[in-house]
């Protein structure tokens, strides 16, 4: 089935998806602790039973049994070789399930590493390892594939491409959403929609993690947004743990209930995840049997993401200042810092500007003696994790772009495409493969135009070309090209004539670099800001500027008022209501105290910066341990205060415990030479988070602290097994085990550990944490502590170790 196959019949009928399937199997007889996708070759019957019986309920669709079957899932129980095969066999399996009249699709799933720089997984082996997956699936004859319960964005781009780079099958993508309406590592919903129905999914929707009302609520955020069909296979409510197995609190008639409003709100697909059965998935085909899909509407907005924040631009929208910074040109420290293969200015840069207003960063590393293309992925992914904020790529090379682009967790955009050449027909199709944004830069091969008639046949020439991939109005920002007034007084009202056409006739975006209008005047301040006034009331959407210019922005912010793109002077007020003005800027870091640098840079994750400033502090004559406990201690507690208030999301933490990492490389070996008298004696604590559980950044954090408080801590990782968890505490004669998860199905591991540890009769004490976890649940577990964050867990060890 193509895609616009795939299009026309969703347009015809809701298509109903299948329910859960590993407690179904486990009705079959498969047991714990198992590879799903080994156990059920050997048993192929218990997958057609399954999957016959959801379609005798009224699914359209079945699953593959592939949820674990990439590569590195399939690696934890030595089957890595055997991936494509077994994608292969299985797809067939569904095949001979679903027969002729139904469809199957190919399962795609998390495969338990984070891509860099969260992780150390590289983005394109990450695609290769889909690739595999999905070549085995397309042999063994699916349909269309779906990537489901994503948490990361760019795991979920990676699925995407690895798709659309091996056939041409539709592909939909379902993110799964914490209770605060983010994945794991910070995407909202609307991001999460826009990045992935710009690079091409066929459908974008949630599975897992909510019950039917909460998802709801997701859905109605992405709806106003999709230009794709969306989809919905929730929960059967919420998890609760009843006699230590996970039960969930919905009946079948209660999911039904939910299943119209899903309708009414553009869900073209729909199913049922963990809790549900056959018995579910009849109340949304009987439901759903003469109910009419309403399609997704075109609709004409532009936006950029990044991975955790989308910026809307164009009319009503406030106006987009991008920052312009993070350039070469003239910064000797930032060329300095390229040239070593560092990114610690450029960092600084996207700070601070994102601090003084730009709700974009435009990013560009074009200098002599660098690789340009290497360097511009290094400081992107370094950008990346460092703020929230979109970025915009910036370069001259096709080669550099398209790096980038493909790395990039968001909908960037392009700076930029013009008429000289053939750089048009190299960066259009990148463009649209990739669904960017792009600058449209009226230059030809006879140079700059000097009258806006000339630029606007030169937009309507580049618009043309655009078309052909696809390619919309809403897609494009004009650059109207600044020209210096000091050499043609009457340079500026061609670029306001080529604004007002291009925004109030020919309707699309507009951009403009302000400082080179004041080129060679005095106070150019005053003239730059004249002329932002001047472009925002011919419609002007986005500027390139240093924001750091308090009076740019403060009449950026003024006229976003008076012309009606600030709703109800919310931004204005809340600037100016604290009092800031020019006169109260926050601390800048050349007045900070080297101490108060190394607070800082833990804050903002400056892992390659803090070793300099601690050899700095400690030759100022500063300790090890009062730049611990004064300087080290206190930022990270502070960083998970902002996690806790959702102002910093994975990427920071991870960042910020990277930071501290790197401080305590040095300090340790100083801190064991002049231990104080009163730290506590070696304790031997062992930490892991339990089998099935892949996140540990709260473990990495709580051992960090560990360290610093004189206990001798070994790091047992993610997802491990209770025997190697007691084994390695006998071995190294532990005192103390601490246990983490993060999931309803996998604390119950908790409880596991335990109790093979009072069986082999280790003397050793318990603490556990983790988002799920409560006191509660460690009390009925017999655990002997519960720790509710990193410093508090601290104190627990001191208690238990005495």
């Amino acid at each position: 089935m193509n895609r616009a196959a795939f299009q026309a019949l969703l347009k015809s009928k809701v298509l109903v998806l299948d329910g859960a399937t590993g407690t179904q199997l486990q009705k079959c007889g498969m047991p714990q602790g198992v590879c799903p996708e080994k156990w059920v070759l050997e048993n192929p019957e218990s997958i057609i039973t399954v999957q016959k019986n959801y379609c005798a309920a009224g699914s359209d669709a079945v699953y593959s049994c592939t949820f674990g079957g990439n590569r590195l899932k399939l690696e934890e129980f030595g089957l890595a070789d055997q991936a494509f095969e077994m994608n292969r066999q299985l797809a067939q399996l569904s095949r001979q399930a679903a027969g002729p009249d139904k469809f199957v699709v190919g399962d795609l799933a998390p495969t338990g590493l984070f891509v860099r720089p969260l992780g150390d997984l590289a983005f394109d082996d990450l695609v290769d390892i889909y690739k595999e997956q999905v070549r085995g699936l397309l042999e063994g004859g699916v349909d269309f594939f779906v990537a489901e319960t994503m948490m990361d964005i760019q795991e979920a781009r990676a699925a995407v491409l690895a798709v659309k780079e091996t056939c041409d099958l539709p592909i939909c993508v379902s993110m799964t959403f914490n209770e605060d309406g983010r994945t794991l590592t910070g995407t909202d919903p609307v991001t999460a929609l826009i990045t992935l129905q710009s690079l091409g999914a066929d459908a974008v929707g949630c599975n897992c993690s909510t019950g039917p009302d909460a998802m709801l609520r997701i859905i109605a955020s992405m709806q106003p947004y999709a230009t794709v069909p969306l989809m919905a296979k929730p929960n059967a409510g919420l998890p609760k743990l009843v006699d230590g197995k996970t039960v969930f609190d919905m009946k079948p008639e209660e999911f039904g209930e939910y299943v119209e409003a899903f309708v009414d709100l553009g869900v073209c697909l729909m199913g049922g995840c963990c809790g549900t059965s056959p018995e579910f998935i009849a109340q949304v085909s009987q439901r759903t049997e003469n109910k009419k899909p309403i399609a997704p509407t075109q609709k004409d907005f532009s936006a950029v993401t990044s991975a955790r924040e989308t910026v809307l631009v164009g009319a009503g929208q406030p106006l987009a200042i991008v920052g312009e910074r993070i350039n070469p040109t003239g910064k000797k420290k930032l060329q300095a810092d390229l040239k070593a293969g560092q990114t610690e200015e450029a960092r600084a840069f996207a700070f601070e500007q994102v601090q003084k207003g730009a709700a974009i960063l435009d990013v560009n590393v074009g200098m002599p003696g660098i690789d340009e293309k290497e360097t511009m992925l290094r400081v992107v992914e370094s950008v990346i994790s460092a703020v929230q904020t979109p970025l915009c790529l910036d370069s001259s090379s096709p080669a550099v772009l398209e790096a980038a682009l493909r790395a990039y967790p968001g909908r960037a955009l392009i700076n930029s495409v013009s008429a000289e050449g053939a750089k048009a027909e190299k960066l259009l199709p990148l463009i649209a493969k990739y669904g960017a944004m792009f600058i449209v830069l009226p230059l030809s091969d006879a140079g700059v135009p000097a009258t806006a008639d000339e630029r606007i046949a030169l937009v309507q020439q580049v618009y043309a070309q655009a078309e052909k991939y696809g390619l919309r109005k809403c897609d494009m920002v004009v650059d109207g090209i600044t020209m210096t007034v000091s050499s043609d007084q009457k340079a500026a009202m061609e670029t306001l004539k080529t604004v007002d056409w291009c925004a109030n006739v020919f309707g699309c975006n507009t951009i403009l670099g302000l400082s080179n209008i004041s080129f060679g005047l005095p106070e150019r301040s005053w003239v730059n800001t004249g002329f932002l006034a001047m472009c925002m009331g011919r419609g002007l959407s986005m500027a390139i500027a240093n924001p750091s210019n308090e009076m740019l922005m403060n009449i950026k912010r003024a006229c976003d008022v008076l012309a009606v793109r600030d709703a109800n002077s919310a931004a204005y007020v809340a600037h100016f209501a604290g009092g800031a003005t020019a006169a109260t800027p926050k601390t800048a870091a050349a007045e900070m105290t080297t101490a108060e640098k190394i607070y800082d840079a833990v804050l903002k994750g400056n892992k390659e910066g803090i070793q300099k400033l601690i050899t700095t502090a400690l030759s100022e004559g500063a300790t090890p341990s009062e730049l611990v406990d004064g300087r080290l201690i206190p930022a990270i507690t502070q960083v998970g205060d902002f996690y806790e208030q959702k102002k910093y999301y994975l990427p920071q933490l991870i960042q910020s415990a990277e930071a501290m990492k790197s401080a305590f490389e040095l300090l340790e070996p100083l801190l064991q030479q002049n231990a104080a008298s009163d730290a506590v004696a070696p304790t031997r604590v062992i930490l892991a988070t339990v089998k099935g559980d892949i996140h540990d950044i709260g473990k990495n954090i709580v051992g960090l602290m560990l360290k610093n408080y004189g206990f001798e801590v070994y790091d047992l990782g993610k997802d491990v097994s209770e025997q190697t968890i007691v084994q390695t505490a006998k071995e190294k004669g532990a005192r103390i085990i601490g246990l983490s998860a993060l999931m309803t199905t996998t604390m119950i591991e908790m409880k596991t550990v335990i109790a093979l540890a009072k069986k082999e009769g280790l003397d050793c004490k318990f603490m556990v944490g983790g988002a799920v976890v409560t006191q509660q649940y460690a009390d009925e577990i017999g655990a002997d502590a519960y720790s509710e964050d990193a410093h508090s867990a601290v104190k627990v060890a001191q208690r238990l170790s005495v």
